[in-house]
């Protein structure tokens, strides 16, 4: 409790000083944000994929050994219906679509469906790159391998149909890890950054970004292994955004500005 007390005052000063930062950096395409809440988060979860479907949040993380898939209670942190991968698998990023939930590992190239409701695995299905992260469009699964291409997946043959390169201006934007589709764009937690990118998915071009560099460093003292700046999770009846990190004692709402 006394850690969560600390954490809060830290964010209010964070929001006090947002708005100030937010005006100077408009010029950088930054994407201003506010602060809505701080909840509990598993300071043990390597968290590899956040996504709110009908209400619910669910979770998956990575690491041999520790990987899992699971519904979290958002007020608590603690994981309730859970799924645990063998051993040889590292867990990566997860989406929800027509009621399955989709998981990728990382570098065994299997990826898992599971049932929503019962979480029951319906089936397995191969690729042929690294599995990073994953979201939806509604129509097709879209995928990170950690380079600058973003697949987008028939739901039937889990096979790529569309290869978009992602670029900003004229560099291609390397290691898109974790994924959110929101509004028409999609966006892409950026590994080994603080950064989470605003991509268009007609072009691939890089329209934006959330530098969320402060909201990190109040992070990271609250717990000496945390790690990366990975998981978004967007709630569409109240345009709440979900951040988190690999191992973080918290999970931030925030909202776009």
């Amino acid at each position: 409790m006394k850690l969560t007390s600390v954490f809060l005052v830290s964010l209010v000063l964070l929001i006090g000083c947002k708005a100030k930062e937010n005006k100077e950096a408009a010029s950088q395409d930054l994407i201003p944000y506010s602060i809505v809440k701080v909840f509990p988060h598993d300071k043990t979860a390597f968290t590899q994929g956040l996504v709110v479907e009908q209400g619910r949040l669910f979770e998956s993380t990575g690491q041999y050994g520790t990987s899992w898939v699971a519904e979290v209670d958002i007020a608590t942190g603690k994981q309730d219906k859970k799924v645990v991968l063998d051993k040889k698998y590292f867990g990566e990023g997860i989406t929800v679509l027509n009621n399955k939930i989709y998981q990728l590992t990382w570098q065994t190239k299997i990826g898992f469906v599971y049932d929503l409701r019962t979480f029951e695995k319906i089936r397995e299905f191969e690729y042929d790159r690294e599995g990073w992260g994953i979201t939806h469009n509604g129509s097709n699964l879209i995928v990170s391998d950690g380079t600058n291409h973003l697949y987008f997946l028939d739901t039937l043959t889990l096979k790529p149909v569309t290869i978009l390169k992602v670029t900003d201006g004229d560099t291609p934007s390397e290691k898109l890890n974790e994924l959110e589709f929101i509004d028409g764009f999609i966006y892409a937690n950026q590994w080994q950054t603080n950064f989470i990118l605003k991509i268009d998915p007609n072009n691939g071009k890089v329209v934006g970004r959330m530098d969320l560099t402060e909201l990190a460093e109040k992070v990271f003292p609250l717990n000496p292994n945390a790690d990366v700046l990975n998981g978004i999770a967007y709630e569409k009846k109240s345009k709440l955004l979900l951040i988190t990190g690999k191992l973080w004692p918290a999970m931030v709402a925030v909202r776009f500005n």
